[in-house]
């Protein structure tokens, strides 16, 4: 593999030189500047960026901490943040901790800082105290898809209303005639998905209707079939069921088929999220969608004004940590709900 100061000698020029052109930094005249692009083709140069990192003491890439790569979310999110890093020529490494702490204590102490630039954070089940330390070791952090925007987490972050989407998801339910309502969350009760609950929760108390069963679950598709099979088996009554996330709002189509109901006819159903399988599932699956790509585009605009001040900095002291809001979330109405009909 040629060398960097292969270039510059086929080129005439010096090793320097290569590099300003190459990273579009300082001032080489645009012949020159065409003849190291000439003699980079010639001879097939290609930078070693693991070289690059250790001699600039800054690395081209930008690491996405997700809780599980088989979550069909997180792929997509990860979609949208690599197109919005590539804008600015930086890669993304992938870290999936499998919801397990400790694993994503060791991608921190060993990528942050090194083989990234900066650190994106989802849902990853992550200490917070092990950012803080990232953060004081002078790896910016930005945590994504932060669910309460009024709850600001003492990170750089960008937050979505998840509150209002799930407000959004129970008043649908309400509009279309529901009244017995099973709720499936996706998390613990103090977990991620509580301020998707609570913003369920609000809307049937503002339409003063009773309390709703609820379950919390997996936030798997497997965790919503179980979930909405003892939902529909303690109350077979139940007209509609409201799952914080979309693959516990498939789970619960599953169940409802098996238990020979009809989607939305004997049972409606509604997520959040609007993954790609909410739109191919057969009923197609109404949900409240949050703007992904927009979040993604967010966040890494977010991290790179982070990386290229001073903040986070060993020693520095910020005069406040940001935090940008997203669009609101919005219903998507599709086939999996409708109005009740007595059963």
């Amino acid at each position: 593999m040629p060398t960097l100061s292969e270039v510059a000698r086929h080129a005439g020029v010096t090793p320097a030189t290569v590099s300003n052109v190459l990273r579009n930094r300082g001032r080489v005249g645009e012949q020159t500047r065409q003849r190291v692009l000439a003699a980079v083709d010639t001879l097939g140069y290609r930078p070693h960026l693991a070289a690059r990192a250790l001699a600039e003491g800054r690395a081209p890439t930008l690491a996405l901490m997700v809780s599980s790569i088989a979550n069909p979310f997180y792929p997509e999110f990860a979609l949208a943040v690599e197109r919005a890093a590539r804008t600015s020529g930086h890669f993304v490494i992938i870290c999936n901790t499998n919801e397990d702490p400790q694993t994503g204590r060791a991608y921190l102490d060993q990528i942050a800082g090194t083989l990234s630039e900066g650190v994106l954070v989802t849902n990853a089940n992550l200490d917070f105290a092990d950012l803080h330390t990232t953060e004081a070791r002078g790896t910016p952090v930005v945590l994504c898809m932060w669910e309460r925007p009024h709850e600001p987490p003492g990170l750089p972050c960008v937050a979505v209303d998840f509150r209002l989407a799930g407000e959004l998801a129970g008043a649908h339910l309400l509009a279309l005639g529901h009244r017995r309502i099973g709720a499936i969350v996706g998390s613990k009760i103090s977990g991620i998905h509580a301020a998707r609950y609570q913003g369920f929760v609000d809307a049937m108390r503002k339409a003063d209707v009773p309390k709703s069963r609820v379950k919390h679950a997996a936030d798997t598709i497997q965790g919503g079939y179980d979930a909405a099979r003892a939902l529909l088996e303690t109350d077979p009554k139940l007209t509609a069921i409201y799952a914080t996330n979309d693959l516990p709002a498939l789970g619960a189509m599953h169940a409802a088929a098996d238990l020979g109901l009809h989607v939305p006819d004997d049972l409606s159903v509604i997520g959040i999220t609007d993954i790609q399988l909410a739109r191919e599932s057969r009923p197609a699956l109404t949900t409240v969608a949050v703007p992904t790509v927009e979040v993604a585009g967010l966040a890494v605009s977010l991290l790179r004004e982070l990386i290229e001040s001073s903040y986070g900095q060993a020693g520095q002291v910020a005069a406040s940590v940001p935090m940008r809001i997203s669009s609101p979330p919005e219903l998507v109405v599709r086939a999996s709900t409708g109005a009740p009909r007595s059963r």
